[in-house]
């Protein structure tokens, strides 16, 4: 029996041991991660906040740069991928939240497809 509580004990030991190293001594640090890393249900949660932060500031070129820090497409593209996911999903976003984001996304597209190429 003695054999049994040695060993159950060795076992408790380690694993605390293991844990302690983990979480204190070495523990993981995520360093130089961007935006553009997020999973699309993020992505779409980032673009719904430019696109409420657009509605009450106004500013369509801070949020084509908050925008461009989701990865190398247009912010048009961007928020366009969002939108359909947010419609798609189940259960879908809220209308006010995809009125939001299609508001952006209708200020983001030139009107002059000439435009959009020398902006970007």
């Amino acid at each position: 029996m003695a054999r049994w509580i040695r060993f159950i004990i060795a076992i408790l030991f380690g694993l605390a041991l293991g844990l302690a190293y983990g979480w204190f001594i070495s523990p993981v640090r995520y360093v130089d991660t961007s935006p553009d890393t997020l999973r699309i249900d993020y992505k779409t949660d980032y673009v719904l906040m430019v696109a409420e932060a657009y509605t009450a500031e106004g500013d369509l070129t801070a949020a084509q740069a908050r925008l461009r820090l989701l990865g190398d497409q247009a912010p048009a593209q961007l928020v366009a991928n969002a939108i359909q996911y947010a419609a798609t999903i189940q259960p879908p976003y809220a209308e006010a939240d995809l009125a939001l984001m299609q508001a952006l996304a209708n200020d983001l597209k030139p009107d002059d497809p000439n435009q959009g190429a020398q902006g970007q």
